[in-house]
C-alpha cells in the first residue's frame, strides 16, 4: 500500500493541467478591441475586412471570397466550438491580419478552413488563381494549432494480420508466373519464387519440378505478370493442370491469369483468365477464398493479375482476422487522443505497405503506447538491428486546425483525368514576397494542391530572405504540420531563403514533396520531417513517371517523344541547391527516390537569368546529418545529375527542366580556383530501397557514420570511390539472394576505376565479402563494359588478406599476372601491380566492338561495346596494367579517328598500344593537352614515325611505328606531367594522342593472327605479390565454421560432416596425412563409409597434408573435388563437397600453391526440406 501515493501523484498533476489554459499569454482572441462577429452563410458574399475592422469570429460562416487588408484583422474565437469557414478564396495583404491562436497561446478548439470550387467555374486571380489562401505584401498570417507530437518511431514490431507468422502482401514481382506456396496450418508463405516463362524454357522446367515437389495439403497461388505463356512448356502446363486448372492450356500472349488451389485436391481449384485486348483495356483477373486452420484461425487468400493503364501488375495477399492492436512507440504520445488518425510507414521495399489507422480509447496503455482500430495488413518493423535503426516511423495526420480543399467524387474537365481517376483540383496556400509575418504550426493540410504550376499545399513564392537577414525579428517557420492526401507537393520553397521547416509530416502527394524549386534557394533548414508515399505528378518532367513522360509532350520541340531518362525522378526531398540543411529527416517511400540533391548549372524557372555566384555545382554542401531513407522504388539517397537549363530546340528537343547531366564538385566558397571542400553526408541510414541505398557522384564526397542494409553494403561504381573505417555485418549469399558486403553497379555500361580504394574495413558474421555476380536474375547479362572492368584497391589487406593489391573480375585478363590469387566464390581475382585506364574515343565509324589483347595473355581478350548511346562518337574505357603491351582490334572497318586519353596515369607511367589498320594506311598523329576549365586545347605537338617498336619504348611518347607486316600502329601512351589527388588528368590538363588515319580499305581491322605470336610476351610481375597478412605456416585459425561454430584443425586434413536437412554437425575428424600413411586410408574410409548420405562435407588443410595423401584424394573426387586435388608442399586447400546421389551447384574447392593462401570459402547453403 505504501506505493499507492507514488502512483497517484502523476495523475493528480495531470488533472491540474487544463487550468493552465487560463494562464496562457498572448492569446489573440482575448483582445478587448475585437468586435464579436457571426456573419452567417452567404455563398455569393465577397467579404472585405478593411481599415478599422477587427473581428472575432465566433461561429461558422460561408463566403464567396474573403479579403483582409488595410489594417483589418480576423481572429478566431477559442471557446470550444467547432468553427467551419467555407470560401472560394482568402487573401491577406496590405496590413491585413489573420489569426488562429498564437505561438504562446495555441488554439485548442476545432476549426476548419474549407476552400471550395471547381477548376472550370469562378474567377481567376492574376497571382493566386482559384481556390486559394493567399498572403501578399504586408500580410500577417499566424496559425497555431494544439501542440501534438508530430511523428515518432515504433519500438516493437507490429505483426500483420494476427497470423502466427504474419500476413503476406506482394505486388512487386517479375515477368512470368509468380508463385506462392502457403502452409495450410499457419498461412505462412513457405515458398516464394518467380519463373520467366516468357523467354526462359529452363524456368518452365523449374516451375514444373517445384510444383511437383510441393507437399499435399499446401495452398498454391499463381499469378501472371506481363507475359507468361510463350515459353511455358508442356510439363509445366501438365503440372498446373494436375492441380485443377482448366484454363492453363488456353493461356496465351499477355493474358492475365490467376490460380488458387490446394495440392492434392483438384476440386478446390479456382482461377480466372482474361483475353488480352491491349495494355490499357484488358482489365484484372481476380480470385479469393477464406481458409480456416485446424486451430480456428481464419485467413483470406487473394490474387490478381492485370493489364491496365499501360502497366502490368499482380498482387497476392494473405490476410487474417485480428483483435485491436496496441503499438509501442519511442516518444511520449499522450498528446495523441482517441479519434486521432495516424499513419504507419512501410518498412519493406514497397511504399504501398504504408497504412492508416484511427486511435481507440486505451486506458491500459502507457504514455508510449496507443491502440489502433483495425488490423495491419503488413508487418511494420520496430527494432534496432545490429546497431542500425530500422524502426518504422509513425506520423500524426489529424490536427484540430484543418485547412482543406473540397473535391468532387471523381476527376472531371482538363485535370489530367487520363492519369488520375479522382479530383486533383484542391485548395492551395501561397505566400508571396514582402509579407509582414507568417508562422504556421500545429495545422493539418489535406486535399490541397493542384496539378498546375504554383498551386501547392504550402508554398513560399519568390519570398527572398525570410529570416533575420530579411529583417524578420521572428524568422519564418513551418512547424508541426500534417500535410496529407494532397495533389501537388507538400512544402514548396521557391526563391526563398532562411525558412525553417520542422516536424512536418508530408504523406501521399503527387510530385516532389519537400521541394526547393529554382536552384537559388539557400540557408533553408529542413529538420526532423517525415515524408512518405510520394507519387508521380504531371507538372515537371522530373515529377512524371514513364507513362506521363511519354504522353505529355506540350513542352518538347517538334515531334520528339520523351524518353524515360528525361523523367522518372519524383522524390520526397528535392534539393536544388546544396547550401541547405537536412537534419534528422525520414524519407519513407517514394515511387522513385527518397532524398535527391540535384544541380542547376544556372538558375531556372522564374529565377532564370539571375546571376548566381557561385554556381550550385561548386557550392559547398550544407549540413546533411542523420537522415533515413527506405522503401523507395529506386534509390534512397541521390547526389548526382542536373536538370536541363536550356529551352527545347531542334538540336536538343527535350523539355525544359528534364533530367540532365550534372556533376557536383564543391570548392571553398564555391571558387573553382580554391581548394576542394569535402561534402559530408553524415549518419545516413538507408535500407530496403529497390535499387540503391545511396548513389553519390562528384568530388569530394564523404559518407561518414552511415548505415546501409542488404543486398549489397556498397556498390562500387565509376570512381574514384574511397571507403574507410566501415563495418559490414551479416552478409551471406544464397542461391535466391546474391548478397555481398561489397558489390558493383549492375548492368554497368560505364567504367570501374582502379583508383577505387577500400581501407580499414571490418567484417562481422559476413560470409560473403565480395561478389562480382553471375548472368541471371538481378545481374542481367553481367557482360556490360563496366561489369567486366570493375576494380578496387585493397590498400591494407583488410578485405583480401594481401596488402596493396587490386581486386577485379576473374575473367579480366588485362589485369593479370602470374602471382594473382583467384577467388572463385567472389568471381574475382586478387592481383598486385600498377593500374590505370584508357579512354579510347573513335569516330567514323563509331559502331564497332573493340577487342583489347594484352601481349602476355593474347588468348584472353577483353571485349568492349562502348559506353555511349546515341552519340556521334564512341568511347571505350578499359582498365590496364601499366608497363605492359596491348593490341586493339575491331569487328569492322578501322576508325578514321582515334583519340587515346591516359586516365589516372601518374607522371612517367606508360603502356604500349598497337592499333590495327589495313596495309598502306597513312597517319597524321598529334599529342595535345585539353583543359576542362576553361575548355580549351593547347600544346599541339606532332608525333613522328620511328623505325622500330624499341624506338617507341625508348621515347617520351612522341613517336609511332607502323608494322606493315602485322597491321599494327604502335604508340607509347604515357603521362608527362604530375597528377594531383584524385584528378583523372594531369595538373596541366588532360593529355591525349589523336590518330587521324587515311584508311585505304574497308576490311575488318582484326590483326590478331598477324600480331601473335610475334608480339606475345611471357607473363611477368611488375610488382611482386604480397604475402598473406596472417602467416600461412602458423594458420592458427585454419579450420571450418558452421553457423558460427568454429572447428579448428591440426596438421593434415580436417573433415566435417553437416546434415543437409537440419544443418547440424554430425561427424568431424582430423587426418595427419603428412606423417602417417594409415591416416590416408582412414580418411578415405571415413568419407566413404562413416559419413551418411545427404551430408555436406567441409574439408580444410592446415600446415602440410600432401606427403602421404593418396587414397583420400580419390575419396574427395567422389564427393565433388576436381583435379588438381593434391596440394603442393604446404599448399592451401579448402572444399565444400556433398555425399549424395546428386552433385549440387554449391560444391566448391580452392587449391592454392605455397604462400598464396589461405584457401577460403565463405558461402550459405540451402537446406533440404
Amino acid at each position: 500500500m505504501a506505493r499507492v501515493p507514488v502512483l497517484l501523484l502523476p495523475a493528480a498533476l495531470l488533472l491540474l493541467t487544463p487550468s493552465a489554459s487560463s494562464q496562457r499569454t498572448g492569446c489573440p482572441d482575448v483582445d478587448p478591441s475585437l468586435v464579436r462577429w457571426n456573419p452567417g452563410h452567404d455563398p455569393s458574399r465577397r467579404e472585405v475586412i478593411g481599415q478599422g475592422q477587427v473581428y472575432r469570429l465566433e461561429s461558422s460562416a460561408t463566403f464567396d471570397s474573403l479579403e483582409i487588408k488595410d489594417g483589418g484583422k480576423l481572429v478566431f474565437a477559442d471557446e470550444g466550438k467547432n468553427i467551419i469557414l467555407r470560401t472560394r478564396s482568402i487573401l491577406v495583404q496590405d496590413g491585413g491580419e489573420f489569426h488562429i491562436g498564437s505561438e504562446t497561446c495555441p488554439y485548442l478548439s476545432d476549426v476548419t478552413i474549407s476552400l471550395y470550387g471547381k477548376s472550370d467555374e469562378g474567377e481567376t486571380h492574376p497571382f493566386f488563381g482559384k481556390k486559394f489562401f493567399g498572403v501578399n505584401k504586408d500580410g500577417v498570417v499566424e496559425i497555431h494549432g494544439k501542440p501534438k507530437l508530430s511523428w515518432t518511431q515504433l519500438t516493437a514490431t507490429v505483426m500483420a494480420e494476427g497470423l502466427p507468422k504474419g500476413g503476406h502482401h506482394s505486388g512487386v514481382g517479375h515477368r512470368g508466373i509468380n508463385l506462392r506456396v502457403l502452409d495450410e496450418l499457419t498461412g505462412e508463405v513457405v515458398e516464394n519464387d518467380w519463373y520467366d516463362t516468357y523467354i526462359n524454357m529452363e524456368d518452365s522446367k523449374r516451375l514444373s519440378a517445384d510444383l511437383n515437389g510441393v507437399d499435399e495439403g499446401r495452398i498454391i497461388i499463381m499469378a501472371v505478370r506481363d507475359e507468361g505463356s510463350k515459353s511455358l512448356g508442356t510439363a509445366a502446363r501438365k503440372a498446373i493442370r494436375s492441380l485443377g486448372s482448366k484454363e492453363i492450356d488456353k493461356l496465351s500472349y499477355r493474358e492475365p491469369w490467376v490460380f488458387l488451389g490446394v495440392k492434392g485436391n483438384a476440386s478446390a481449384a479456382m482461377e480466372k483468365r482474361l483475353s488480352y485486348k491491349d495494355t490499357h483495356r484488358t482489365g484484372t483477373a481476380q480470385v479469393s477464398r477464406m481458409f480456416t486452420t485446424p486451430y480456428g484461425v481464419s485467413f483470406k487468400v487473394e490474387a490478381t493479375s492485370s493489364w491496365s493503364r499501360g502497366k502490368s501488375d499482380f498482387h497476392i495477399s494473405v490476410t487474417g482476422k485480428v483483435a485491436d492492436y496496441v503499438i509501442n512507440l519511442n516518444d511520449d504520445v499522450t498528446s495523441w487522443q482517441p479519434g486521432d488518425r495516424i499513419v504507419l510507414a512501410s518498412t519493406d521495399y514497397s511504399m504501398e505497405q504504408t497504412e492508416e489507422f484511427d486511435l481507440l480509447p486505451c486506458p491500459e496503455c502507457t504514455s508510449y503506447q496507443v491502440k489502433i482500430n483495425g488490423k495491419p495488413k503488413y508487418m511494420h518493423f520496430g527494432e534496432i538491428s545490429d546497431g542500425v535503426d530500422l524502426r518504422g516511423e509513425v506520423g500524426l495526420l489529424s490536427r484540430n486546425v484543418r485547412i482543406q480543399g473540397e473535391v468532387e467524387s471523381r476527376c472531371y474537365g482538363d485535370n489530367f483525368c487520363q492519369f488520375f481517376d479522382y479530383d486533383t483540383f484542391g485548395g492551395h496556400f501561397k505566400v508571396l514576397g514582402g509579407f509582414k509575418s507568417v508562422h504556421l504550426s500545429g495545422a493539418e493540410f489535406t486535399h490541397m494542391g493542384q496539378q498546375m504550376l504554383g498551386r501547392y499545399p504550402v508554398h513560399f513564392h519568390l519570398a527572398g530572405d525570410v529570416d533575420e537577414r530579411g529583417g524578420y525579428v521572428t524568422p519564418t517557420y513551418v512547424r508541426d504540420l500534417s500535410i496529407h492526401h494532397c495533389f501537388s507537393r507538400c512544402v514548396t520553397i521557391h526563391a526563398t531563403n532562411g525558412l525553417l521547416v520542422q516536424d512536418t509530416v508530408g504523406y501521399d502527394t503527387l510530385g516532389h514533396c519537400f521541394y526547393l524549386e529554382d536552384g537559388v534557394e539557400e540557408r533553408n533548414r529542413l529538420v526532423h520531417n517525415l515524408g512518405l508515399v510520394t507519387r508521380p505528378g504531371t507538372l515537371l518532367p522530373t515529377d512524371r513517371d514513364q507513362v506521363m513522360c511519354r504522353d505529355i509532350r506540350s513542352g518538347v520541340y517538334g515531334d520528339y517523344i520523351p524518353l524515360g531518362s528525361d523523367c522518372n525522378a519524383v522524390s520526397t526531398f528535392w534539393v536544388s541547391h546544396p547550401n541547405n540543411d537536412l537534419v534528422n529527416n525520414s524519407a519513407a517511400g517514394s515511387m522513385d527516390t527518397g532524398i535527391w540533391y540535384i544541380f542547376h548549372e544556372v538558375p531556372t524557372g522564374l529565377s532564370e537569368g539571375l546571376h548566381l555566384d557561385p554556381s550550385t555545382i561548386y557550392t559547398p554542401l550544407g549540413r546533411c546529418y542523420n537522415n533515413k531513407v527506405h522503401s523507395n522504388d529506386r534509390a534512397g539517397f541521390m547526389l548526382d545529375c542536373g536538370v536541363k537549363t536550356t529551352h527545347p530546340n531542334s538540336q536538343d528537343p527535350r523539355e525544359y527542366l528534364a533530367m540532365d547531366k550534372g556533376r557536383y564538385a564543391p570548392h571553398e566558397d564555391g571558387d573553382v580556383t580554391r581548394d576542394r571542400v569535402p561534402a559530408l553526408i553524415e549518419g545516413l541510414i538507408a535500407y530496403k530501397n529497390h535499387n540503391d541505398g545511396a548513389w553519390v557522384r562528384g568530388g569530394e564526397l564523404l559518407l561518414d557514420k552511415c548505415a546501409d542494409f542488404p543486398m549489397r553494403g556498397i556498390q562500387v561504381y565509376d570512381g574514384p570511390t574511397r571507403v574507410v573505417n566501415c563495418t559490414f555485418k551479416k552478409y551471406a549469399r544464397t542461391e535466391a539472394r546474391k548478397s555481398s558486403a561489397i558489390g558493383f553497379l549492375l548492368d554497368n555500361t560505364w567504367q570501374g576505376s582502379p583508383k577505387n580504394n577500400l581501407t580499414r574495413v571490418k567484417f562481422e558474421n559476413t560470409a560473403s565479402r565480395v561478389y562480382y555476380g553471375n548472368p541471371g536474375p538481378w545481374f542481367g547479362s553481367n557482360e556490360k563494359d563496366g561489369d567486366k572492368t570493375s576494380f578496387f584497391h585493397d590498400l591494407d589487406g583488410t578485405i583480401t588478406g594481401y596488402p596493396d593489391v587490386y581486386v577485379t573480375r576473374i575473367d579480366n585478363w588485362l589485369a593479370r599476372n602470374p602471382g594473382c590469387v583467384e577467388k572463385p566464390d567472389w568471381k574475382g581475382v586478387i592481383c598486385s601491380g600498377k593500374y590505370a585506364q584508357l579512354y579510347v574515343q573513335v569516330r567514323n565509324p563509331h559502331t564497332n566492338t573493340m577487342w583489347v589483347r594484352r601481349d602476355e595473355y593474347p588468348d584472353h581478350p577483353l571485349k568492349l561495346h562502348g559506353a555511349l548511346v546515341d552519340a556521334h562518337y564512341q568511347q571505350y574505357q578499359p582498365a590496364v596494367m601499366l608497363e605492359k603491351g596491348y593490341t586493339i582490334h575491331w569487328d569492322g572497318m578501322a576508325p578514321a579517328e582515334i583519340t587515346i586519353h591516359p586516365i589516372n596515369f601518374d607522371r612517367d607511367d606508360w603502356i604500349r598500344v598497337g592499333l590495327c589498320y589495313p596495309p598502306r594506311t597513312q597517319f597524321q598523329i598529334i599529342y595535345q593537352l585539353w583543359q576542362r576549365s576553361p575548355k580549351k586545347f593547347y600544346g599541339d605537338e606532332e608525333v613522328y614515325p620511328a623505325y622500330s617498336v624499341e624506338d617507341i619504348e625508348n621515347s617520351v611518347g612522341n613517336t609511332y611505328f607502323f608494322d606493315e607486316s602485322t597491321g599494327l600502329l604502335f604508340l607509347k601512351v604515357s603521362a608527362r606531367y604530375h597528377r594531383d589527388g584524385d584528378s583523372y588528368c594531369s595538373s596541366m590538363g588532360c593529355e591525349r594522342i589523336i590518330v587521324h588515319a587515311f584508311v585505304m580499305s574497308d576490311e575488318v581491322a582484326n590483326c590478331t593472327i598477324e600480331a601473335y605470336p610475334k608480339y606475345q610476351a611471357p607473363p611477368t610481375e611488375t610488382v611482386p605479390m604480397a604475402t598473406y597478412v596472417a602467416e600461412q605456416e602458423s594458420c592458427s585459425a585454419c579450420g571450418s565454421q558452421v553457423n558460427g561454430v568454429k572447428i579448428l584443425g591440426r596438421r593434415g586434413y580436417l573433415v566435417v560432416a553437416v546434415d543437409v536437412r537440419s544443418g547440424n554437425i554430425t561427424h568431424q575428424r582430423i587426418f595427419d596425412t603428412f606423417a602417417q600413411a594409415r591416416k590416408d586410408e582412414a580418411m578415405a574410409k571415413f568419407i566413404r563409409k562413416e559419413i551418411p548420405l545427404e551430408s555436406i562435407i567441409l574439408v580444410s588443410v592446415k600446415d602440410e597434408s600432401s606427403r602421404r595423401a593418396n587414397q583420400c584424394l580419390q575419396a574427395l573426387r567422389e564427393i565433388g573435388a576436381v583435379q588438381p586435388v593434391k596440394t603442393g608442399f604446404r599448399g592451401s586447400f579448402a572444399m565444400i563437397g556433398y555425399n549424395g546421389l546428386t552433385q549440387p551447384s554449391w560444391i566448391q574447392q580452392i587449391n592454392l600453391p605455397p604462400k598464396k593462401g589461405p584457401a577460403e570459402i565463405r558461402t550459405s547453403i540451402p537446406l533440404l526440406k
